[in-house]
């Protein structure tokens, strides 16, 4: 097709193509029409460090929070604030203390790391946007609230909120949304997109089987490989919570990728907290039951764990694996977190141009400019 041609009005006489309007058009509504967006990813948080009154304020604030446990607040308040919290802080600062970073504590850290790795893609990509990232905690600091205080004093009016959960469950992805409104509670709501889920997303199952082939050998030789996903309450569940649903469709998109049979791979729920029934089978039973029905070599993968913590590194490499090997288990190997690897920072930047460039520039046509303004 030959390109139309229109007249320069500053200087008369001087053509341009189309295409040479269209980048104008382009280049000129960036530069006027600028819009600062903030980015934020949302991870579950940590105590501000491993000491008993530390912990204890962290636990406080997740433990309170109606969406996780879902118990009748004149209930459960008084077993929170007069059993739980005298005594379960003091009994974590050993586990808090083994998995400290020299600086932070891995959640925080690694969830910071993945931030400023994306950060960094996009600002070589993208210069003509003005993004900008921050990581938040649901609970512990930095918070939700704070984070929104500094994206609006950086100057950002629109937000992409993106819970780094890929399955959805109310007690995670819906607490960072009850959180967030909570934060916009004394303003008026900015515009923001938020990310409920991506179980299913193609880059989410390539980084989870990528992980898992470097163990190829392991697989091929007749290693079990065992999905473990945090639990939750089957109250919640069988009142429509999509989460367990939502994990078994993880698993089995990632063992069809790996193209093993059924009866090599399995999925378990972890992290049991309470008298209450909760999402089977549990992964601590499993550990014990797998040996004697001839699973002895065991590889463990955590893919509703974003990044490594609390739960996987002494959960699961420590206590599981020591329940796995006192039942008669051979050998036992975790499979890292996507943590701050390449393969989640490829995730997290499709999740951001699918949520905001499709929608702003890719999906539309540029916005007309009349020439005559120039």
């Amino acid at each position: 097709m030959r390109p139309s041609w229109h007249f320069w009005p500053q200087k008369t006489g001087h053509l341009i193509s189309s295409y040479q309007c269209y980048r104008v058009n382009i280049f000129h509504f960036l530069q006027v029409h600028t819009i600062k967006t903030a980015i934020i990813l949302a991870n579950l948080g940590t105590p501000d460090e491993p000491t008993a009154p530390a912990i204890k304020r962290y636990l406080a604030e997740f433990l309170s929070d109606p969406r996780v446990v879902n118990l009748p607040r004149s209930i459960w308040l008084p077993i929170l604030h007069g059993v739980i919290l005298k005594t379960r802080p003091k009994k974590l600062t050993h586990n808090y203390s083994m998995i400290w970073g020299t600086h932070d504590g891995p959640i925080r850290n690694i969830t910071a790391a993945l931030t400023r790795r994306v950060a960094k893609y996009f600002k070589r990509k993208y210069p003509e946007r003005d993004l900008h990232f921050y990581t938040a905690m649901t609970y512990g600091n930095p918070a939700i609230k704070s984070i929104l205080n500094q994206a609006q004093d950086d100057g950002c009016s629109e937000f992409l909120v993106i819970p780094l959960y890929p399955q959805y469950a109310g007690a995670t992805t819906g607490a960072v949304f009850d959180k967030w409104v909570t934060a916009t509670d004394d303003q008026i709501v900015p515009n923001f997109r938020f990310i409920s889920e991506y179980h299913t997303h193609p880059k989410y199952i390539h980084g989870l089987t990528k992980s898992i082939e470097k163990y190829n050998k392991k697989l091929i030789a007749g290693a079990h490989l065992l999905f473990s996903f945090h639990g939750i309450p089957m109250s919640q569940s069988d009142a429509g919570d999509p989460y367990a649903s939502q994990c078994q469709e993880t698993a089995r998109r990632v063992a069809h990728a790996l193209g093993l049979t059924k009866d090599q791979w399995s999925v378990a729920f972890q992290s049991k907290f309470g008298p209450a029934a909760w999402l089977t089978p549990a992964t601590i039973d499993q550990m014990r039951a797998f040996p004697t029905a001839g699973k002895k070599d065991l590889l463990v993968i955590c893919p509703g764990f974003s990044v490594d913590c609390l739960e996987t590194i002494e959960e699961i490499k420590v206590e599981n694996q020591d329940a796995f090997l006192a039942a008669g288990g051979d050998a036992f190997q975790y499979v890292k977190a996507l943590n701050a690897t390449q393969d989640h920072v490829a995730l997290m930047v499709a999740l951001v141009e699918e949520h905001l460039f499709d929608r702003e520039l890719r999906g539309r046509t540029p916005p007309r400019v009349n020439l005559n303004q120039f």
